[in-house]
């Protein structure tokens, strides 16, 4: 399997928060064992194992959760010692952590530098924004914690990433979030649209996207990002990389962008293995990295049936002259009609943003095409 990405959930559906919109939570409680507890380093070692045996080229290994610090330390140092006891002189091998920060300290910052870990920090802009949906078990504001693990981080010389869940608040506020990162530093952000609770129509939570509301944000984000581009910063946002490079021919990085969902591998902590992290649900359960090999769990059917499900495409977006970019966006997003996954939910917005800012997109492309060649 080329360039293999295995996402780990050491510590299940465990976290020290309490997100309102926390996708993985409100997974959890739709299976049948919501928390599945710690990964054992025997289940590590496994998965490390026949990850870096099923890999060619690379192999990935993403940690995230829950929140996957509250496996400690010495999980990861573990992580280390099997990925060098089963390293191939042929196989490059990255890894990278999402945290919400709130068991940062100097000695984490330390490891995740040392190591070379790419770690994702969330955070949903300046703190009236980022503290009305991320809250603790108690039920306090998490954004000076959030702040702090940063400044650790990057003291430590940890290469970070800003992960911002736009809700609609956010959505609303787009020059003070993009300009709070970038005031801050931050030059690494990956804007992910909130997803309402599985089953439900969209729009029902205090948090949820209005299409309308995304679409204005995905223009004002972009005028300021080009701004900054027009002027020597280059300042890089995930959707924004993803688009220009379809433009200049090259694949997109983001699954949501391809079109269709590939079988991911994300293992659960007690080793059960599902086909994406928005669908470790019971019914897509593809095996267990204990007893299944990767290569097996693939070529399942119920792999097949998550893949194929995902693969026909709408009339109105194969009419669509923005379809080549916006691709339908990602699987959780559609809606469902009588005919099966539908349109995305957020198709208003990115029409709206294309049809806006189609011709600026194009010399955004033509401009970083000059510079890579």
């Amino acid at each position: 399997m080329r360039n293999l990405t295995v996402m780990i959930k050491p510590a299940s559906a465990a976290c020290q928060m309490r997100c309102a919109y926390c996708f993985y939570r409100d997974e959890a409680t739709r299976r049948q064992v919501p928390n599945r507890g710690f990964l054992s380093p025997e289940v590590l070692e496994r998965t490390v194992a026949a990850a870096m045996s099923a890999a060619e080229g690379s192999c990935t290994f993403l940690f995230q959760g829950g929140e996957p610090t509250l496996a400690g330390l010495d999980f990861y140092r573990d992580f280390l010692k099997f990925e060098k006891k089963y390293a191939r002189s042929d196989l490059r091998v990255y890894h990278s952590l999402q945290t919400n920060g709130l068991a940062i300290d100097e000695t984490w910052a330390e490891f995740l530098a040392e190591n070379r870990f790419l770690t994702g920090l969330s955070l949903d802009g300046p703190a009236r924004l980022h503290d009305i949906h991320r809250r603790d078990a108690e039920d306090r504001g998490t954004f000076q914690r959030a702040m702090r693990a940063a400044g650790l981080l990057r003291r430590a010389g940890v290469e970070l990433n800003i992960l911002c869940v736009v809700t609609g608040p956010v959505a609303r506020q787009p020059e003070q979030v993009y300009r709070f990162f970038t005031g801050q530093g931050f030059h690494r952000l990956q804007f992910i649209p909130c997803l309402d609770p599985l089953d439900s129509p969209p729009g029902g939570q205090s948090y949820s996207l209005p299409p309308q509301d995304y679409g204005e944000f995905l223009v004002r984000v972009f005028d300021l990002w080009f701004r900054d581009l027009l002027e020597g910063r280059y300042v890089s946002v995930r959707h924004l990389d993803n688009w220009i490079g379809i433009l200049l021919g090259l694949p997109p990085e983001a699954c949501n962008m391809v079109g269709r969902c590939a079988v991911g591998f994300t293992v659960e902590s007690d080793g059960a293995v599902y086909p994406c992290d928005f669908y470790a649900l019971d019914p897509w359960r593809l095996g267990n990295v204990q007893t299944d090999s990767l290569e097996d769990m693939a070529q399942s059917q119920t792999a097949r049936q998550f893949v194929e499900a995902s693969r026909p495409v709408p009339a109105a977006c194969r009419a669509c002259r923005y379809y080549p970019l916006c691709r339908n966006g990602c699987r959780r997003e559609r809606l469902h009609s009588p005919e099966g996954l539908g349109k995305t939910a957020l198709c208003a917005a990115y029409r709206h943003f294309f049809a806006k800012r189609e011709g600026q997109l194009l010399q955004a492309a033509r401009m970083i095409g000059a510079r890579r060649a």
